[in-house]
């Protein structure tokens, strides 16, 4: 068996098909003819944009189009003005085509590749794909096509890149297993959205695997098992229908309310990064939006978005969802989320720096920029403004002092607004659970980020494997951290919902009724499981459950018991 990361779940069962990777080497040539191995150049890349502009329609009718915008920001890359300035003052210096392009995707890679965050490492994957691309069309070599793969194929590669999966039929994929590649990668990304059981980093797949070989994969666990004997095969295929069971199980439940056993409704919302997301939350059945990344909407340019680009962006995501909650996170930068063109300092510990909340009460103009184009969108829908990595009473204050200076701006010229739109704020720290109950008195409502409250309250890096043990939400002082939040929420009648990833477990789910959570702001795809999970408990039993969780010292006696309760 080999093992790598699980990064779409579900179990796959196929023939293994090898993508081999061409050769892209050339003998570099001295070029005397600048004008015309530019005109060589950009021609080739003309191409490149009108191919990646197909895989970008194929790819919006089978995954979505937020998920072709992967595609379409290839050929942001490729059409940089930095870029093409450059490698054209390489051709006039007698460089070919290939060597300029090359030496120019190189060093974007290599500062890429050099980032402390996944997201800008992903750039590099990016620059790495358009790299191959546009020197394939330059050498003339055609560039692995996956249309024509066979039904119940298992793609394994050293890394799969977004084009190669722009380019498969769906229903012939019944799995991906690539050499490099983590849970962060567009791939991995698409294959989730696909639906595509997918393992990556699965170290010498390639050199393991034969074509035709029969191959499993679990993409929930990272198990890839070649060659399986007879028991291993019925007990995976065994394992794969209750799998689809399940999943057939849950669509009894689109279209319900979500409810307890006992009856006591609850919001079930979902996390966005882009407005075309609030489309996917509503497939999905999510009943509205409790989490809008908007630094999302930053890192996709050169330059800060303007106040018309945003009001833009954060409408259409108010129109789609025709009245349902829109709650944007105002903007959420340093840490592990770096935009370049903002110039943040390097710092020793940017976890704990210059960061969300505090750069922008710093930068207050682009701070109110946001603002004004967040008041504007209200006018359009069910929308409130939440504030991120809140520790003190007075970043409260002062951004809401900003909300309404501004919205006195709007008033005198006569713009549009919900002059009752809530502000809220992502209490994620351990600063901001201990004073709950005053930051309750200046907030309409919490929205809980059990990400970076695990992190804070176990001052523990879940990126860092020698303390990922304690990285968890089971954790006793994590959980009383969680219910201390809740109880200052509701004591002060303001709603308290959850948006990190706990809000989803299972294991989780019978607290959090317990403690009195009103919102579950979850990714789209586990919309339907959180219900089921809902409806399964009483408040009676979720209290017992929660009051037994509560008396134990460790984690793992924690998870222990709950694990024996929801399986």
């Amino acid at each position: 068996m080999l093992k790598g990361i699980g990064v779409s779940s579900g179990i796959g069962i196929g023939k293994v098909l090898l993508i081999e990777e061409h050769s892209l080497t050339y003998t570099p040539k001295q070029i005397t003819d600048t004008q015309a191995e530019k005109k060589r150049f950009n021609d080739a890349v003309e191409l490149f944009c009108e191919n990646t502009e197909k895989q970008a329609e194929a790819l919006k009718v089978s995954a979505g189009a937020k998920e072709a915008e992967i595609m379409l920001g290839h050929i942001s890359i490729v059409k940089d003005p930095f870029l093409i300035g450059e490698v054209d003052k390489l051709i006039d210096g007698g460089q070919c085509a290939e060597a300029s392009f090359e030496t120019m995707c190189d060093m974007f890679i290599q500062i890429f590749s050099a980032a402390d965050d996944d997201v800008t490492k992903q750039r590099a994957a990016d620059v790495r794909d358009v790299k191959s691309g546009v020197l394939s069309i330059l050498l003339g070599i055609s560039e692995v096509r996956l249309s024509d793969a066979p039904p119940e194929t298992v793609l394994c590669a050293k890394e799969l890149t977004p084009s190669m999966i722009a380019e498969i039929k769906k229903e012939n994929i019944v799995g991906i297993i690539t050499e490099t590649g983590s849970t962060t990668s567009h791939s991995a990304i698409l294959a989730r959205v696909l639906e595509i059981p997918a393992v990556m980093s699965a170290a010498d797949i390639m050199t393991a695997a034969k074509n035709g070989d029969t191959v499993i994969i679990d993409g929930g666990k990272g198990d890839v098992i070649l060659s399986p004997d007879e028991a291993q095969l019925a007990d995976y295929t065994q394992r794969r229908e209750k799998l689809l069971q399940e999943r057939r199980e849950l669509e009894k439940f689109r279209e319900k309310p979500t409810a307890s056993a006992d009856g006591t409704v609850y919001e079930l919302v979902c996390n966005i990064g882009k407005p075309e997301d609030a489309a996917k939350a509503l497939e999905f059945d999510g009943e509205g939006v409790g989490l809008f990344r908007t630094e999302f909407l930053f890192m996709d340019k050169t330059s800060v978005p303007t106040e018309e680009e945003q009001f833009t962006e954060y409408k259409k995501a108010a129109v789609m969802l025709k009245g349902k909650p829109l709650i944007i996170r105002t903007l959420d930068i340093g840490g592990d989320k770096d935009i370049p063109y903002l110039g943040l300092a390097k710092e020793e510990n940017p976890f704990m720096g210059f960061r969300a909340i505090r750069y922008c009460l710093k930068n207050r103009e682009l701070f109110k920029t946001q603002l004004r184009a967040i008041l504007r969108a209200s006018a359009f829908g069910n929308v409130s403004i939440m504030f991120p990595l809140i520790t003190c009473v007075d970043e409260v204050r002062e951004g809401k002092a900003l909300v309404e200076e501004l919205k006195a701006q709007l008033r005198s010229e006569g713009v549009d607004f919900d002059e009752n739109i809530k502000v809220g704020i992502m209490t994620e720290t351990a600063a901001s659970g201990i004073i709950a109950d005053l930051l309750a008195a200046e907030s309409d409502f919490f929205s809980i980020g059990t990400n970076d409250l695990t992190g804070y309250t176990m001052a523990a890096d879940r990126g860092n494997s020698d303390v990922s043990y304690l990285y968890s939400a089971l954790q006793p002082s994590v959980l009383r951290m969680i219910k201390s939040i809740i109880e200052a929420g509701r004591s002060r009648g303001i709603p308290v919902g959850m948006c990190g990833e706990a809000a989803a477990d299972p294991m989780m789910i019978p607290l959090l009724i317990s403690f009195g959570l009103t919102e579950f702001s979850v990714s789209a795809p586990s919309v339907l499981r959180v219900r089921k999970c809902i409806s399964t408990w009483t408040k009676e039993k979720a209290d017992e459950a929660a009051a037994k969780a509560m008396s134990f010292a460790t984690q793992k006696e924690v998870y222990d018991y709950l694990a024996s309760l929801t399986g």
